[in-house]
Order: structure tokens, then C-alpha cells, then sequence
């Protein structure tokens, strides 16, 4: 079938393995004509919102005009009339005046605290020029003083006339006193000061790590880049930032969720302390999300972990403990990404692998036996047929009919593999936004035959599978509607290239909604409380200032974000509606 069925009876997520078709049954069992007055015993909503065009990712009730909340949920979803119904002497009611309102938007793949350490940092999202990198990092060096580590993120060597990797160089002559450490825009490769690597104590005697590499030039010096395992070389050296601080950074990384809509993440590995962080917000009252947090791929962390068990919904509702992120490859701007034949630009070279197979399969198997899915970070077409492979054999020794394991990313996949995914009830976890940031040299890096598996969204939604939407910010902007907007145009802001990029990929605006709506909820056990607008789910929505189901392709991007709700609370305002 071309999308996952909905069955409007019931509210049960089935898994039907043999087949490996994932498919939801959620209802409306309410909200489908004018709600009965109130009666002395019954409890007033305690916010109504009216004169709205209502998106309500449900296929039973599409659209409607109103919906009510009481204690954090909906209670009807229909006509305004029947929202005002349930109206009593204290209740809020928001009038949308014509406005659109969707169910509140949730990323499928992000970094919570990499946001957080992005905003603290030097921003280098958008440098045209290696010397535009330099001349944004001294700016920030000269309020610093010497021995003071500096870092950024964002740079990426496509974007320059010269799309080499960098080397130090230049970098350690305008910078010589303060260690230097910039994040390349994917995450999986780091460009280091001399001072940086100085402090680190690597030199041209140290050996490439399992799973990294260290950029060197013809006498075997290194240059400055390391690339996926490597970067440990350099990071264990950085100072940890101090907890005080890092807390009122995440503070304000929510915040700026909440700014585009955002009212749910996965959060894509996460460390013990950085959970035990989450947890601290969250039982002060000061995290308004909903994250479906990812365990990192530590050991200790793990065990700790599957020994508490799966847990769900915890703090009303704001965070989820029961999966686990793993890594199989890096990634392909930094080649990186393991590849089935050597890349098309660097002959010889077919990427990384972080993680042995052996311990994909080994984690898989554990985390089956103790109620955990299984998340694994899979870009290249061998990476990705790597983790399959595993997922098999650890579904053969312990099967469990909906385990709703995961592959991060799966953007170049073989397409012989691509039914697998469905076969075995694994769902590709994609990013739009990262095939209209690569689409300008990915041809360059795989040749023309293996953009046959690229970013191939309806290839995978032909097999029965969902696929749910994300940035995987910071690696890409926050805003969730470039996403939305990659995801029905393949194109990037300026609308390029004309009729979207390999368009026989696109996804419909209503499959585009719901991959940032009730798929991320359906691919995180969440759907019965999240993901639509119906009876009984968090009251969780957002209120834009256009219609993004049928505006303009070329003016989706203009749409603003005017209010965030979450639990019926608005989180973010954008001071234009009352």
C-alpha cells in the first residue's frame, strides 16, 4: 500500500511482521458533531480555541474548526459551537481568526544538548569561505583571554570555492593562543587549532583510531581534521562545560524549540549525566517538552538503564526512557558513510565504520530481551544493509512482533533494501532537509546509479512503512516547516533546482504533516498520546498565521509560528493573537 493504514475503530499500533507493514488504528470516537451543554456535574474546559482551521492528522476527522482542553487534554475537536458548549466563567478561549492549527510538531531526529552547546558557541552555519570560518572565530577570540578554549559549529567545506577539507593552518596563525575546536556542520568530523592539538597530545605518531580517521598531509602531519571516531583524540582534552551553564542552555534550547513549533523531539543519544540533567527540569516544572530520549551507546549507561526498565511518559508526560542509539557509520559530506563501492570523489575509500556489526547485533539482541528499541545511526548503502543484517539476526534469536526498531537517516540505501525495512517492521527515520542540503554534491560523491537510493522517501512509503521527519538539528536550522517544505518540494529556499530535485520522491503535504506529526509519535509507542489532534491526547498545537496545507509551494517558508501550546499551556507567543 502507498501509506500506513489508519483504522478509525481503535487506537492500536500494529506491527504486521510477516508482512512488515506498520499501520495505526487511532479514533475519534469524540468531537464529530455539537457537544451537549454542560451540566452541573460536569467540569468546564479550561481553554477553548475557536475559528481555526484545525489540521488534525486524523483520518477519521481531518479538519474541524475548534477544539477544547481540560487538565492538559482535548476533550472535543469539531465545530465551534461545540467547543463553546463546554465554556465556563474561567475558561480561556483563544479566537484563531481564521488561522491554521496542526497538531504540535515533533523532530523524529535531533540533539537536544547539541543545540544547547551550539548556542553558547560560534556560529558557523553559512560560511561561503574557509577565511569567513576564521574571521567569525577571531571575533570571538578577541573577548577571550589566551589558554581560554574556543569552539563552533556549522562549517562545511561544500559550500566553498575550495571543497577540500580544510588544514589548521591558517587557523593557528590568527589564533595561536587559545585551543580551537570547530565542529564540521554534520557532527562527524572537528577542525582542530595547533594549540588544540597541542593540548590533546597528538602528533604525527598517533595512530587513527577504530572507526576515525586523522585527516594528514603528504609527510603524514596532521592537518587539523579528524573525522568520525578521531574526534575523541581532541574532545577528551576540551574542558567540561560547568553544569550551571548547561543547564541555562538547554533552557534556552527549548525555548527556541518552542519558538518554531516545536512541542516534541527524539533526542538522538544522550549520556547518563544529560538524562539526569533532563530529569532535574523536568521535576522542576521548567521542561516544556515532550522528548523521547535516546541512551547513548555507553555501557555503564546502558546497564543502568535496562536494569530501571522501560519507561514511558514520566513527569506528565515529558520524557520517555526505553530506546537506545547506536552507530554504525559516519557520514557523507565527510565520507564517512560506509558504501558498498568506494566513493564515486575518493576512490579507495568506502567510508567508516563506528561500530563493529557484531555489537549492533549484540546491543539489538539485549535491548529486545529488556523492552528497549533499538535506534541505529546508518547512512551509507553498506552501513545501512550492515544494520539490517543485525536487526535479523537479533529478531531471529528473541522475536518480538513490534519492536519498532529504528534506522537513523537511512539516506543512501541499496534498493534491494529498501523492502527489507517493511519485512522486518524497521522504520527509516529521515531527515527531508538533509537531501535539499546535499543534493548540490551528493551525485559527486555516489555517481548517477546510486541516487537511485537516495533520500528515496516514496520509494519507502510505497513498501507500507511510515517514515518519520526531522532536522537532526543542529546539523540543520530548527524550524520543523523546512523540513515540511523539503519534504512536498525537494527543493531548497530559493525553490532550486525547478520541479524539485529526483521529484518522483516527494512526499504529499498530508504525508508531509504527518511525518512531523503522528508518525515521530507512532515511531516512538507514543500514538495513543501524541501525534493528532483527538479525545483524550495531550493538548499539544501549534497556531501558524497561513494555511501550510495549501498555500504557494514557494511561499511555505514564510509561514510564521504565532503560538506553541503544550498540555494546553502556550509555551510560546508570538504576541499576535489574544
Amino acid at each position: 500500500m502507498n501509506a500506513p493504514a489508519h483504522n478509525a475503530a481503535g487506537r492500536a499500533l500494529f506491527a504486521a511482521a510477516g508482512r512488515g507493514v506498520i499501520a495505526a488504528a487511532v479514533a475519534c470516537a469524540a468531537g464529530v458533531g455539537p457537544a451537549a451543554p454542560l451540566s452541573a456535574q460536569q467540569a468546564p474546559a479550561d481553554l477553548v480555541l475557536i475559528n481555526a482551521k484545525v489540521y488534525t492528522a486524523n483520518d477519521a476527522r481531518p479538519t474541524a474548526s475548534a477544539l477544547a482542553v481540560r487538565a492538559g487534554h482535548i476533550i472535543y475537536v469539531g465545530t465551534d459551537g461545540g467547543a463553546l458548549a463546554l465554556k465556563g466563567p474561567a475558561t480561556q478561549t483563544v479566537d484563531a481568526g481564521g488561522r491554521t492549527v496542526i497538531p504540535g510538531m515533533t523532530d523524529a531526529h535531533a540533539h537536544l544538548l547539541g543545540l544547547a552547546e551550539a548556542l553558547r558557541q560560534v556560529d558557523l552555519n553559512g560560511t561561503a569561505t574557509y577565511e569567513e570560518v576564521i574571521a567569525r572565530v577571531v571575533a570571538k577570540a578577541k573577548s577571550a583571554r589566551p589558554g581560554v578554549w574556543l569552539g563552533g559549529r556549522g562549517w562545511d567545506q561544500n559550500d566553498w570555492p575550495v571543497k577540500n577539507f580544510p588544514t589548521h593552518d591558517a587557523l593557528s596563525r590568527a589564533i595561536p593562543d587559545n585551543p580551537v575546536v570547530l565542529g564540521r556542520v554534520d557532527g562527524h568530523a572537528l577542525l582542530a587549532n595547533a594549540a588544540a592539538m597541542k593540548a590533546a597530545g597528538v602528533t604525527r605518531d598517533t595512530k587513527d583510531p577504530t572507526g576515525g580517521r586523522i585527516e594528514r598531509d603528504a609527510s603524514g602531519e596532521p592537518t587539523g581534521v579528524f573525522v568520525d571516531n578521531a574526534q575523541g583524540l581532541i574532545r577528551r582534552a576540551v574542558p567540561p562545560t560547568p553544569p550551571d551553564e548547561v543547564r541555562e542552555a538547554l533552557l534556552a534550547a527549548i525555548a527556541e524549540l518552542n519558538r518554531w513549533g516545536l512541542t516534541g523531539i527524539a533526542d538522538a543519544g544522550v549520556s547518563r549525566r544529560g538524562i539526569e540533567l533532563y530529569e532535574s527540569l523536568a521535576r522542576d516544572g521548567k521542561y516544556s517538552l515532550r522528548n523521547y530520549v535516546m541512551i547513548a551507546d555507553d555501557s555503564a549507561a546502558l546497564e543502568y538503564y535496562f536494569a530501571r526498565g522501560p519507561q514511558s511518559s514520566l513527569y506528565d508526560g515529558h520524557l520517555w526512557l526505553r530506546a537506545v542509539k547506536l552507530y554504525m557509520d559516519g557520514a557523507l559530506g565527510s565520507r564517512g558513510a560506509a558504501l558498498l563501492e568506494p566513493y564515486s570523489d575518493d576512490p579507495g575509500n568506502r567510508g567508516l565504520l563506528i561500530s563493529p556489526p557484531e555489537h549492533i547485533r549484540a546491543v539489538s539482541t539485549l535491548a529486545l530481551r529488556r523492552g528497549f528499541q533499538v535506534c541505529t545511526h546508518a547512512i551509507g548503502d553498506r552501513g545501512n544493509r550492515l544494520v539490517l543484517d543485525a536487526y535479523e539476526a537479533a529478531l531471529r534469536e528473541v522475536p518480538v512482533k513490534d519492536h519498532r526498531f529504528r534506522i537513523e537517516h537511512a539516506q543512501i540505501v541499496d534498493p534491494a533494501d529498501i523492502p527489507r525495512f517493511a519485512r522486518l517492521g524497521v522504520i527509516p527515520s529521515m531527515q527531508a532537509s538533509h537531501q535539499t542540503s546535499d543534493m548540490y554534491w551528493a551525485k559527486d560523491r555516489l555517481g548517477e546509479k546510486r541516487l537511485a537510493g537516495a533520500y528515496a522517501w516514496r520509494s519507502f512509503l510505497s513498501t507500507g512503512v511510515i517514515v518519520p521527519n526531522g532536522s537532526d538539528f543542529p546539523v540543520e536550522m530548527v524550524n520543523p516547516l523546512i523540513s515540511f517544505h523539503s519534504a512536498v518540494t525537494r527543493q531548497d529556499a530559493k525553490n532550486y533546482p525547478a520541479g524539485g530535485w529526483r521529484p518522483g520522491e516527494k512526499m504529499t503535504r498530508n504525508e508531509a504533516l504527518k511525518s512531523m506529526t503522528l508518525w515521530p509519535a507512532m515511531a516512538a509507542f507514543q500514538e495513543t498520546e501524541l501525534g493528532s489532534l483527538e479525545l483524550g491526547k495531550y493538548a499539544d498545537f501549534v497556531l501558524l498565521d497561513q494555511d501550510i496545507m495549501t498555500v504557494p509551494e514557494h511561499d511555505l517558508l514564510k509561514t510564521r509560528v504565532l503560538g506553541t501550546w503544550i498540555g494546553g499551556v502556550r509555551v510560546y507567543d508570538a504576541g499576535l493573537v489574544p
